[in-house]
């Protein structure tokens, strides 16, 4: 299994932008579909954005499309999430996990599909 690391994280005003890293180590990063979740205080862990092996498939949460972004860089084991136009409901700790199998097959918006999982970066988006 690979292990995983969020960074990124901080405060930033409504309006702004932050950019989340995962650094991944263990074998076979690239073998591996990747997702970002989110849980805010009292809520439950939601699904946030996922990507296949090889970063041509992406999928963003339709609370977030048209402002958060995925993308990795399999040569760096880095898988990111572009945040702008943050708004103070992306407050959240926001995970990043490993999923095996490389597509984005049915089931990859479930967190329980995954099996690897950082300790999560908090995001907090003052008003």
């Amino acid at each position: 299994q690979v292990q995983l690391v969020e960074s990124g994280g901080g405060l930033v005003q409504a309006g702004g932008s932050l950019r989340l890293s995962c650094a991944a180590s263990g074998p076979n990063f690239s073998s591996y579909s990747m997702g970002w979740f989110r849980r805010a205080p009292g809520n439950e862990r939601e699904f946030v954005a996922g990507i296949n092996w090889s970063g041509d498939s992406t999928y963003v949460a339709t609370s977030v499309r048209g402002r958060f972004d995925i993308s990795r860089d399999n040569a760096k084991n880095i898988v990111a999430l572009q945040m702008d136009s943050l708004k103070p409901e992306d407050t959240a700790v926001y995970y990043c996990a490993a999923r095996s199998g490389g597509q984005l097959t049915i089931g990859f918006i479930n967190s329980r599909e995954y099996e690897s999982w950082g300790r999560g970066t908090q995001v907090t988006v003052s008003s």
